[in-house]
């Protein structure tokens, strides 16, 4: 077996063949075990923690499973830890949400340190008290350290504590060199950063996932600077860039497993897009010449400018948020008193983030709730504990602890010339200063904004994003932050127009002066004259009521005024966006991105879980169509626990299907998943970035061979993404191997045009209405109607308001749009005829180029 994270491990550290042996763990209570995976929360139903089971207690002492060493008894009496003499980390874990009763109901018989044998009582509880104050009793065997493991082996059904096995693991141990048996420090041999921007935050984000699944302290060094290569924020501390020359350095009982596995990902870039093998480190200083572009400015002295952030208008009078200072005293109580207060203000900001993500996923993008997944992570980074923790020990308030810790961390981060490094520092205040807070007692919420407010602030944390009051606040303007800002994407999210950047001397603003806030040219219109407020507020209430009138007609079809039905179906991320799109009139899922399963975690979702979120899925759709898009990621699109190999060209490279074809385990169970929730409902199943014939044949034949092992009796319709011209100019071909397409017009576009769509000088010419683009839709749609297939459009493109009439011209039959988009694609379905569309259709191919397109299709607003 090899390590985690492992790979072809090519370190100089050598470790010999594995031997597997086993041990058995008795049952630490009476009751009835049932898997993790049912556990009511996703920390252990996804083995955050690690892998194991979960007991419904009937007796009320747990006892120790085998003998041991106690690590650890958890202050709040619930949880304690145990170290095997095999060295394998076992918690147990009494109950959900027990930490919360500080202690109530919990009385522990031993203390951390303690040498335990089997059946030693180890923590009693009270049942009755649990019953009614804890979200449930289900009391979970984890093991954190499963690197060690080779197989889990379960006991199922009644079990007697102390009597009966509950669980087998096979030990995956052998006999490491003679430095890492004994817990020397190890070294490894230096590598050269190949990544592009150097260590930013996913490549970073990957290094500490990796990290944390050994024991070992484990440190990146670069020249004499180090960081504790577990922690995110620390990597990035160090401002790491391409070329750069670092080694790792490990200490304990597994350094030279962790260093074989952690060099080579290190070395190929941790998954990161572009990277390549550096020649040699880099030393040489950014020129004059080489300088960024200076920030935008204005001669107009009645014109700010700044950076588009979240399109739209907004007319409205300057508020200026101003954030007072949180005052800490410096001296503490004694430190095990402080290091409790920071502990429990760490659990308490954890539950807020929690609520906020829960929020966020209610009124906009569930993705943008993963800000705050990444806002939680950082509560538990070891880099920023270990300052805090070292200041209190030296007699400093847990407040003044962590101000330091946050804030050395932050202006750290805001000096790298890395602009995406440097506006993370953002979140990391966030999060600090929800914590000092807590710790203060002093209320997060700003005062009230006034009705009409376009807001100016020095910055502005995600959190705050998430909480403005949009019946008050307009937009906003920031000073600080950039387009890729967290803040930037919760306000597009959110549907807020916004600029980041914009010239300082708006914070001079005088409160109430009357403003024009044009988020999409990324501008601020000071003291406008009457005449083009009024403009803007009419155009803003015309917009207002054709939206509504969209909205009102939302659940009628969408049907041409000469008779062609048009299915418009939605593009969705999960279970909240299907329930989204049925009032606003979605006739169905066109596209589930399933990618959503897979991100945010540490290893791939089983098929039982992806079974449940499609069944549920098609559930809420009752008897609605569904198209389920397997796993998408490599190129711009890695996972944390499926670093890529190195690619010179990764848009170019093992992505979309060739994953799936690649890694034939992970394919295998997505399609056994879609196999089995499709018994009962419409669902069908989507191939991404097919490019030649030999690819859906291999793809068809797996679906079938795991059709024959479920016994599943009607198949699934299979498609494919239009995505690369390969595929668009052999539409008649493909269409004879499958029953649909669907038209992914973002890629077709960059891979027709070789502009890379996120690129920051080419994104904006890489428009889908290039006549190029149309025509190789126009072909996709005239080789399935030969064979009798149909097609539809996922993209961007399905939409784009000035898009829709051209696609029904050219013969789309299906349009999967964003949720808030579905009534207003309706309505422009409805205010053409066919004829016209097709006539717009014919036109736009003869065009030369996108604008030209577009100008066929004006808008009247």
């Amino acid at each position: 077996m090899q390590p985690h994270g492992g790979g072809d491990a090519t370190s100089h550290h050598q470790i010999e063949e594995i031997a597997v042996r086993t041990i058995e763990l008795k049952a630490p209570l009476d009751g009835v075990t049932l898997p993790l995976e049912q556990v009511p929360d996703p920390v252990f139903a996804q083995k955050m923690v690690g892998d194991g089971l979960s007991l419904d207690p009937l007796s009320q002492v747990l006892l120790a499973p085998c003998a041991g060493t106690v690590t650890n008894v958890h202050r709040a009496g619930h949880a304690v830890t145990l170290v095997t003499p095999e060295g394998i980390e076992l918690m147990m874990h009494i109950g959900l949400d027990t930490v919360n009763l500080q202690g109530e109901g919990f009385t522990p018989k031993v203390a951390a340190g303690a040498m335990v044998v089997l059946g030693d009582p180890l923590i009693a509880f009270d049942a009755d008290y649990l019953a009614t104050h804890a979200k449930s009793l289900l009391t979970q065997i984890v093991v954190t350290n499963g690197e060690r493991v080779a197989a889990y082996h379960p006991a199922t059904g009644l079990v007697q504590a102390g009597v009966d096995t509950v669980l087998t693991l096979d030990l995956a141990e052998g006999v490491a060199d003679e430095a890492a048996a004994s817990g020397k420090r190890l070294i490894s041999e230096a590598v050269l950063i190949p990544n592009p921007t150097g260590l930013h935050a996913r490549p970073a984000a990957v290094l500490a996932n990796l990290a944390k699944r050994y024991q070992a302290r484990i440190l990146i060094q670069r020249g004499d600077d180090q960081a504790n290569a577990k922690s995110l924020v620390a990597i990035m501390g160090l401002a790491i860039e391409q070329g750069d020359k670092v080694v790792l350095v490990a200490e304990g009982p597994d350094a030279a497993p962790a260093l074989a596995a952690l060099v080579p990902e290190l070395a190929a870039g941790l998954g990161d897009e572009g990277s390549t093998p550096a020649p040699a480190p880099a030393t040489t200083e950014v020129s004059a010449d080489a300088a960024p572009a200076p920030r935008p400015r204005s001669d107009d002295p009645q014109l700010l400018l700044g950076v588009p952030a979240s399109p739209g208008l907004a007319v409205g009078r300057v508020w200026r948020l101003r954030r007072e200072e949180i005052e800490v005293q410096e001296t503490g109580e004694p430190p095990n008193q402080e290091r409790r207060r920071l502990e429990d203000a760490l659990d308490l900001a954890r539950n807020q983030l929690e609520a906020l993500q829960a929020e966020l996923r209610g009124q906009a993008d569930p993705a943008k709730a993963a800000i705050f997944a990444a806002h939680q992570e950082l509560l538990g980074d070891p880099g920023l504990l270990d300052i805090a923790d070292s200041a209190i020990a030296k007699g400093k308030s847990a407040a003044f602890a962590w101000r330091a810790a946050f804030t050395a961390h932050a202006q750290s981060l805001a000096r790298l010339r890395n602009q995406l490094l440097a506006e993370r520092a953002n979140d990391l205040r966030d999060v600090g200063r929800r914590v000092l807070a807590i710790l203060t007692g002093t209320p997060l919420e700003e005062p009230p904004a006034p009705p009409d407010t376009i807001l100016i602030a020095e910055d502005l944390t995600p959190s705050d994003t998430a909480r403005l009051d949009r019946t008050r606040v307009l937009g906003f303007a920031t000073v600080g932050g950039g387009a890729t800002s967290h803040v930037a994407i919760i306000a597009r999210s959110l549907d807020l127009p916004a600029v980041a950047g914009i010239e300082p001397r708006a914070m001079d603003l005088a409160d109430g002066t009357p403003v024009i806030l044009d988020g999409s040219k990324g501008s601020l219109r000071l003291d406008p004259d009457p005449a083009e407020i009024e403009r803007i507020k009419t155009l803003k209430e015309r917009l207002a009521v054709r939206r509504a009138n969209d909205l009102a007609a939302a659940m009628d079809p969408a049907v041409t005024s000469d008779g062609q039905r048009i299915e418009v179906v939605a593009n969705i991320g999960g279970l909240d966006d299907a329930a989204r799109s049925l009032p606003l009139g979605g006739e169905g899922v066109g596209l589930l991105r399933s990618e959503f399963l897979y991100l945010d975690r540490t290893a791939a979702p089983t098929e039982d879980e992806q079974y449940a979120i499609y069944s549920s899925i098609a559930e809420v759709l009752d008897g609605r169509p569904m198209i389920i898009r397997t796993l998408d990621v490599g190129g711009d699109k890695p996972l944390a626990y499926l670093p890529m190999p190195r690619e010179e060209n990764p848009m170019l490279g093992i992505r979309g299907v060739r994953i799936g074809l690649d890694r034939p385990e992970i394919l295998r169970t997505q399609v056994r998943a879609i196999l089995r929730a499709g018994e009962g409902h419409r669902l069908r199943m989507m191939f991404p970035m097919i490019a030649t014939l030999d690819e859906i044949r291999s793809v068809k034949g797996l679906v079938e061979e795991e059709r024959a092992r479920l016994g599943v009796g009607a198949a699934v319709e299979l498609g494919i993404m239009v995505e690369v011209p390969a595929a668009a100019v052999l539409a008649r071909q493909f269409a004879r191997e499958v029953d649909f397409f669907s038209i992914g017009t973002n890629d077709l576009t960059q891979y027709t045009l070789a502009m890379d769509r996120g690129h920051p000088k080419l994104a904006a010419k890489a428009d889908a209405m290039n006549p190029a683009v149309l025509q190789l839709i126009a072909q996709t749609v005239a080789g399935a109607t030969a064979e009798g297939k149909w097609v539809g459009v996922c993209g961007g493109l399905a939409s784009d308001p000035q898009a829709v009439p051209i696609l029904v011209g050219l013969g789309v039959a299906e349009l999967s749009v964003s949720v808030p988009s579905i009534p207003a694609v309706k309505a422009q379905v409805r205010a053409y005829s066919l004829a016209q569309c097709q006539a717009l259709a014919a036109q736009a191919l003869t065009q030369d180029s996108a604008a030209a397109v577009r100008a066929l299709v004006p808008l009247d607003y």
